[in-house]
C-alpha cells in the first residue's frame, strides 16, 4: 500500500502562483510514476500533469507553460508548481501514485485550489 499526503493548496488572486507538493510512504519502492488530477466543481476529474521516477512528463495542453510538475525521489515527494493561475484552474487537486507507467491507482484526499478574479 501507497499513502498519499498532499499540501500547499488555499486561496490565490488571478495571476498569482502555488506550489503543491505530495509526499508518499508506505510501499514507496514500489512506486514509478506519480502526478496530479485535479476535479473542480460541476466537472470530471482531468489530468493535470503525470512524472515517471526517471523524469519523463506528460502535462494536459493547458496547464503547459504555466505548471511545472517536479520530483525529488530521495524524498518520495511530487511537486506542482502553478504559475498565472486563472479561477478556472480552481478545483481540488489530487495526487496520484502508482508502480506502472501508464496509469494512477493511488490517491491522495486532495487539496483545494481556490483562484480569485
Amino acid at each position: 500500500q501507497v499513502q498519499l499526503v498532499e499540501s500547499g493548496g488555499g486561496l490565490v488572486q488571478t495571476g498569482g502562483s502555488l506550489r503543491l507538493s505530495c509526499a508518499a510512504s508506505g510501499s514507496i519502492f514500489s512506486i514509478n510514476l506519480m502526478g496530479w488530477y485535479r476535479r473542480a466543481p460541476g466537472k470530471q476529474r482531468e489530468l493535470v500533469a503525470t512524472i515517471t521516477s526517471g523524469g519523463s512528463t506528460n502535462y494536459a495542453d493547458s496547464m503547459k507553460g504555466r505548471f511545472t510538475i517536479s520530483r525529488d525521489n530521495a524524498k518520495n515527494t511530487v511537486y506542482l508548481q502553478m504559475n498565472s493561475l486563472k479561477p478556472e484552474d480552481t478545483a481540488v487537486y489530487y495526487c496520484g501514485a502508482d508502480p506502472s507507467a501508464y496509469l494512477l491507482r493511488y490517491w491522495g484526499r486532495g487539496t483545494q485550489v481556490t483562484v480569485s478574479s
